[in-house]
């Protein structure tokens, strides 16, 4: 598996899943307290004058948020943290969901996350070691969160693969499907890419066999699905979404396919 998460940090994907992701942890919490549990957390912050420069995803994503007027609420919540994390102006550092859900924690709450690669493993724990209630582990995210869920409620789960494996549509599912088996008010996001429509379909029939619960799916199309060999867009996949989800997801899609899209781009919500 040759995938790098430094080297996509900061692109219009992550904008979105991390904008989403802080807005789904709020209304998680309104609810009591949470333990996040993240698949496929990564080294947990990424410098962006490294493999990021290089691909300039994120100068045509994260930079581009960040030079934006007017934005929208839930946007200018992610642009916060991106602020906050680059004190000296400038965005050289972007923070990935391990660092932006840790930051968020209240004492009553924890974040586990999990990751394959041992020399990331080493990056994550790294991060995290200023957050008390925050912890990475080494291992297989999707066998680690199921084992988890058995033994914890108020759950928020985030499953991020990097869908370069031949079997992860197929492991995000049926991890989510177990997820809801072992505590049946979990809430499973899932961030997938928009190549083509029949693996996505694919992917959200075996989900709703699975789960048998409430799904929201939220795309953000930067143009239209015609090459399957680019990321044409992104979606997030909410299995028990908060009933005002919609609006929320709404108005991060949006923002990102006006903003950072082609002519043709669009974005979609809606219930499967």
């Amino acid at each position: 598996m040759n995938y790098r998460h430094s080297f996509h940090a900061g692109n219009f994907a992550d904008l979105v899943k991390h904008a989403l992701v802080l807005w789904l942890l709020k209304a998680r919490q309104s609810m009591g307290p949470v333990t996040v549990l993240d698949t496929h957390a990564g080294a947990g912050r990424y410098d962006l004058t490294g493999d990021a420069a290089r691909s300039g995803e994120a100068e045509a994503g994260v930079a581009r948020l960040m030079s934006a007027v007017d934005r929208p609420p839930l946007i200018e919540a992610l642009a916060k943290q991106v602020a906050a994390l680059n004190p000296d102006g400038g965005v050289h550092v972007y923070p990935g969901s391990p660092i932006l859900i840790a930051r968020a924690l209240r004492a009553e709450d924890r974040y586990a996350g999990f990751e394959l690669r041992e020399e990331v493993a080493g990056l994550l724990k790294e991060s995290l070691s200023a957050f008390p209630n925050a912890v990475g582990t080494p291992g297989d995210g999707y066998d680690l969160a199921v084992a988890a869920a058995r033994r914890e409620r108020g759950l928020l789960v985030l499953i991020d693969p990097p869908f370069e494996r031949p079997d992860d549509y197929l492991r995000a599912a049926d991890t989510a499907a177990a997820l809801v088996t072992a505590d049946p008010g979990a809430m499973v996001a899932i961030w997938t890419p928009l190549k083509d429509l029949e693996t996505f379909d694919g992917f959200l029939r075996r989900l709703a066999t699975g789960t048998g619960a409430p799904t929201l799916v939220a795309e953000a199309r930067l143009r239209p699905l015609s090459n399957p060999m680019k990321m044409n867009g992104c979606a997030m996949v909410v299995v028990n979404p908060p009933e005002d989800a919609d609006a929320a997801a709404g108005e991060i899609c949006g923002w990102v396919a006006r903003t950072l899209g082609e002519a043709r781009a669009r974005a979609e919500v809606w219930r499967a």
